[in-house]
């Protein structure tokens, strides 16, 4: 009998722990669905800032929207000088197999006319001759 009174309080002991165990899980889970509604506000805060100073129709200080746009109109241009230096300093250099056999053949200099520099690739096969003529495209040393 003692024994049946021992394990019916330790059954009763272990039941209110359990109940006190989901009492604080239901709390914990109530905390956390907070936190996590104020991390939505928070980031919806944020998305509203940027949208502010990043798209100027959205209203907001339109000093800063001006400054922004004056910016991105500023890196624009910079950005085309860039690409149109990058442009004029693009290299024009052949292959060495292409220059030796040029100078070779005394058709090195700037001006190449066509029947110098087929009398200069003559020797090649047909594959190679169409492979050094788009070399030189390429390099913008033939039109």
């Amino acid at each position: 009998m003692d024994e049946l009174n021992q394990q019916l309080t330790t059954a009763a002991t272990r039941l209110a722990a359990a109940e006190a165990l989901e009492n604080a899980l239901t709390r914990f889970d109530a905390q956390h669905q907070e936190l996590n509604a104020k991390v939505d506000r928070i980031v919806a805060a944020i998305d509203d800032t940027i949208a502010v100073h990043i798209e100027p129709d959205v209203p907001g200080d339109p000093a800063e929207a001006t400054e922004l746009k004056s910016r991105v109109a500023e890196l624009e241009r910079a950005n085309q000088e860039l690409k149109a230096q990058a442009a004029r300093m693009s290299r024009k250099t052949l292959s060495p197999l292409v220059s030796a056999l040029l100078s070779k053949n005394n058709a090195g200099d700037d001006s190449l006319d066509s029947a110098a520099l087929d009398k200069a690739l003559g020797s090649l096969s047909l594959e190679q001759r169409i492979a050094v003529k788009a070399e030189m495209a390429r390099a913008g040393l033939l039109e």
